[in-house]
């Protein structure tokens, strides 16, 4: 009996680490999708200094806010002096629900992998030097409320997409190159962003 006790507990002690390992594998994975984001970044004001892929999850990093899942569900790097582009690899970052970039010097496109963060509320991507065009995966984001994307260097239609986003609210203002179409049920939101 006693060698069926020791069994069951090298078993659930097993079960346990293995649990434990994939939970923080996806950290990892998280990690090294952030990583990828800051080596694509000049960033001369050393915000992401913190930021070490050797760490076993991102979630000690400034900058980064996880749930009590060590999921990654808020990136703010607002207002930091950051310049470089977006990176496809933050379409892995799953359970992010606040993408905060704004008030940068981020250029180059917006990556369409983004429509990968089904838990996405907002986006803020608003006073930057972002161009091309809007991606219309942004359309598969049905949680996504805040899009602010405006003082942008953005060009092109405006995707048909976005309008079956029924919580959206869109900031488009000082994209002169952007066209229409209307997008019915969508309004301008005030945020005060300039």
């Amino acid at each position: 009996m006693a060698a069926a006790t020791c069994t069951s507990v090298r078993f659930l002690l097993s079960v346990s680490l293995t649990l434990t390992l994939l939970r923080f594998g996806a950290s990892n994975s998280e990690g090294d999708a952030l990583y990828t984001l800051k080596r694509s970044l000049s960033d001369p004001d050393n915000v992401l200094q913190s930021w070490d892929p050797t760490l076993v999850s991102p979630c000690t990093w400034f900058h980064v806010t996880c749930n009590q899942d060590n999921r990654v569900t808020r990136v703010d790097l607002g207002n930091s002096n950051l310049s470089g582009h977006l990176v496809p690899e933050l379409g892995k970052l799953e359970h992010l629900q606040y993408l905060e970039l704004y008030k940068n010097n981020i250029q180059g496109t917006i990556p369409p992998e983004l429509g990968n963060l089904k838990s996405l509320v907002s986006l803020d991507l608003y006073n930057n030097n972002i161009s091309g065009t809007i991606p219309s995966s942004l359309g598969k984001l049905k949680n996504l409320v805040f899009l602010r994307l405006n003082d942008n260097q953005l060009t092109g239609p405006i995707p048909k997409d976005l309008a079956a986003v029924s919580s959206l609210k869109v900031v488009f203002e000082n994209n002169p190159r952007l066209e229409g179409p209307e997008l019915l049920g969508l309004v301008s939101y005030d945020t005060n962003c300039s």
